[in-house]
């Protein structure tokens, strides 16, 4: 349909190619409103508020019939990610079985939520766990990857035309299925496959992978280089230069010898399956698609370590090039620095969306900081359903107390900002943070002031950085008009325009959005609003002493007008 690069406007889709061609302005669909691109969903901008499943949960009917209920009424998730195997779809070779999609089409339906299918084809986190018995029995017929010292893993090669028309078949005949029987478009979006690349080597290294890369590197790869040549992400470019900027050769005279050569042979190769079976997809139900990447970790040392080949950050010129079917290149991220990873993935125009992450306190940071700063269509948890325990077991399903989680409670003020958050996103009138001890401070300018925005301070020391973690989001909703939320945070303002250097607060409310409508439940002043007591070391700082405090609950979400004065 486009790649990463290119965007939709209205009803027109931009294809790799760079001709526009008609879409279904009725479907799913993303499209470049201003500054952001978005997910629009029965014509009207739609923020992913959402929540990945276990695995296998979607395949048991009495697990899931205590979950539905609480996923939106309680959770104010309004998506569900919900994984499908295609080995429970075929079960035997072009005998399909639908009833488990039926079933969770119907399921979140009646409980108000939409579904993002993950299909787990081919590969789920690198293996291929997910493939049909007669799948995994076919060798011969269906190739697997071998790694070094000849042995092969359960891990179907991508260089095989064989595997990929068969993923390819089901994938098309799972979203004809969809299509005829899904009128009301609660499906709007599709992961093609999950952490595709190859664990313990660097590449395949059957004789079929083997003799590919003795060959030279296909034409189209190289046309697609030469062309973005002064654009490519500079790590990817490095490796490229580093060999010479070749124009033509095998895949180590071009790319080097090692293990970098390795990685951008199996990319190319995955993008390239990945892309026919998308394109299979596609041709019965238009909907965006993306790949998810298992991000390198801090003790990888190289790729095979990490899947190789995958759609990390530093591959994706290749997964551009390779495969223009693919909307978004999205990350798993399970790793601190949050803020530099989702920086890295929303590059070269590629629209943010967080499919797996955290839950919790951090999981709220995360989610507000990947909508208000970095514009993404949306947030997911994994096993949100069933979050886990210390030791990493999963707990009962639902939780109790669903509704008191930290999660829980972002979300429902997410949901409740999201008109206004997608608004703003368009508009390029919206900011966001994440902090914590190490980092306790940072400043904004949005609209015609600077917010300067820190951690929760006792008034008495407000220099003390305190032990929290605090996470906000912020928009310019008007002349000096601000719609503030968040968590552990306090905001001041300075002007940034000519004018009186001071900025106070003439109105300060406390409040809620019903039907995109703000509701005040409290006008604030007095010990809601001062923040310092060391006036006139606030006046030298041309500060009134006054701001806005944000925690979670009643004062989650604020309205400030301001004033300016000498």
């Amino acid at each position: 349909m486009f790649s990463p690069r290119a965007v939709v406007v209205a009803t027109l889709v931009v294809a790799a190619g760079g001709v526009a061609q008609a879409a279904d302005p009725a479907l799913p669909h993303l499209e470049r409103r201003g500054a952001a691109t978005q997910l629009v969903v029965d014509g009207k901008p739609f923020l992913v508020l959402g929540g990945e499943l276990h695995n296998t949960a979607a395949s048991s009917a009495e697990y899931m019939a205590a979950v539905w209920p609480v996923l939106n009424a309680k959770m104010h998730l309004n998506t569900v990610l919900a994984g499908i195997g295609w080995n429970w779809i075929e079960p035997a070779e072009g005998q399909y079985d639908f009833s488990l999609v039926d079933a969770a089409l119907k399921n979140a339906r009646s409980n108000n939520l939409r579904i993002v299918w993950l299909w787990f084809g081919s590969w789920k986190n690198g293996l291929s766990s997910f493939a049909p018995a007669w799948v995994k029995a076919g060798q011969q017929r269906f190739p697997r990857v071998a790694i070094r010292g000849g042995k092969t893993i359960e891990v179907l090669s991508p260089l095989s035309e064989t595997n990929r028309e068969a993923d390819a078949r089901a994938f098309a005949a799972f979203l004809r299925h969809v299509r005829e029987v899904d009128q009301s478009h609660t499906a709007i979006m599709v992961q093609v496959e999950n952490e595709v690349g190859v664990l313990g080597d660097s590449r395949d290294r059957s004789a079929a992978a083997n003799a590919a890369f003795a060959q030279p590197v296909p034409k189209p790869l190289m046309d697609y280089l030469q062309k973005h040549k002064d654009d490519l992400l500079p790590e990817f470019r490095q490796v490229w230069q580093a060999a010479g900027f070749k124009t033509a050769g095998s895949w180590e005279e071009v790319f080097g010898q090692g293990a970098k050569a390795d990685e951008v042979f199996m990319a190319w190769n995955y993008s390239r399956y990945i892309d026919r079976v998308a394109e299979a997809g596609k041709k019965e139900y238009a909907l965006p698609m993306y790949v998810n990447a298992w991000i390198v970790q801090p003790a990888d040392k190289g790729p095979g370590d990490y899947p190789s080949g995958g759609p990390q950050d530093h591959m994706h010129d290749i997964w551009r090039a390779g495969a223009p079917n693919l909307d978004l290149l999205s990350p798993d991220i399970y790793l601190p620095g949050f803020v530099e990873l989702t920086a890295r993935y929303s590059r070269s125009g590629n629209t943010l969306f967080v499919p797996e992450s955290f839950d919790g306190t951090r999981g709220a940071a995360n989610a507000f900081y990947a909508i208000g700063q970095q514009r993404a269509i949306g947030y997911s948890p994994f096993g949100f359903e069933a979050p886990r325990g210390e030791l990493g077991e999963p707990r009962s399903a639902p939780p109790p107390n669903a509704e008191k989680l930290p999660l829980s409670e972002a979300y429902d003020v997410l949901s409740q900002l999201a008109p206004l958050i997608l608004e703003h996103q368009a508009n390029g009138t919206i900011a966001a943070v994440q902090l914590d001890r190490q980092h306790p401070d940072q400043q904004i300018r949005l609209g015609d002031y600077t917010l300067n925005v820190g951690l929760t301070r006792n008034v008495r020391t407000p220099n003390v950085a305190p032990d929290l973690a605090g996470y906000g989001l912020f928009m310019a909703t008007g002349t000096d008009e601000y719609v503030l939320a968040g968590n552990n945070l306090q905001v001041t303002f300075t002007p940034a325009t000519p004018g009186p250097p001071i900025a106070g607060i003439a109105l300060q409310e406390a409040g809620r959005f019903e039907k995109g409508q703000w509701v005040a439940t409290r006008l604030l002043g007095g010990d809601d609003s001062v923040l310092r007591y060391d006036i006139s070391t606030v006046a030298d700082l041309n500060q009134s002493g006054s701001g806005v405090r944000l925690s979670t609950g009643e004062r989650g979400i604020q309205r400030v007008h301001l004033y300016r004065y000498r």
